[in-house]
């Protein structure tokens, strides 16, 4: 099974995970902070400890962890020079769970990861259904969050994922740190498809 997280723009590039480097990504405000800077921009150890309700000292430490592994960089900073900035180093993280889970260092790491992902999904879609009765008429309707049952085989299932895949990509990636086409959000786009085999 392939994945991919924290989508945004295209100059970056991708991070693949594997055993040198999931462990920097095996804590969930190290994955929160990385999403924070993908789909925010460059901000300052402060800045992301306020949007994430955390401490600064917990989000300095986590910074210097996602650096030592190439999660993040230092950047020029804004109008404060007294804090050190940060952005992501990468728009993507893509990861391949076959191989994180075959192999027992990588296996609890992976587990964790996908968890926090998980979790990251679940609170956006909170987010937008709180949101919903403020937002103007023309968004109300364009969101949604459906489910289908598909019978699929395994190799149905993957040829499915690679034209959802193949689709996403036709359309304008998010930067935070290029102008947007006015009329236009950040849409976030999560994939879930998860086989339920018999017990």
């Amino acid at each position: 099974m392939q994945g991919q997280t924290d989508t945004g723009g295209a100059g970056r590039g991708e991070v693949a995970l594997g055993s040198m480097n999931i462990k920097g990504l095996a804590h969930p405000l190290r994955v929160r902070i990385l999403g924070a800077l993908r789909l925010g921009g460059p901000a300052t150890a402060s800045g992301l400890a306020k949007l994430l309700g955390d401490s600064s000292g917990a989000t300095s430490y986590h910074l210097r962890q996602l650096e030592k592994f190439g999660f993040v960089v230092e950047t020029e900073g804004g109008a404060s020079r007294k804090e050190r900035w940060w952005r992501a180093a990468h728009n993507d993280t893509s990861f391949d769970v076959d191989s994180l889970l075959a192999n027992a260092e990588t296996k609890a790491a992976g587990i964790e990861f996908l968890r926090t992902i998980a979790a990251a999904s679940f609170q956006r879609m909170s987010e937008w259904i709180e949101d919903l009765p403020s937002q103007p008429p023309e968004w109300v309707g364009a969101g949604t969050i459906s489910d289908w049952g598909l019978r699929l085989d395994a190799e149905e299932l993957r040829a499915f994922s690679a034209e959802i895949e193949a689709l996403i990509a036709r359309y304008p990636r998010f930067d935070p740190e290029e102008p947007g086409r006015p009329g236009s959000a950040l849409v976030g786009v999560q994939l879930q498809l998860l086989p339920r085999l018999p017990s």
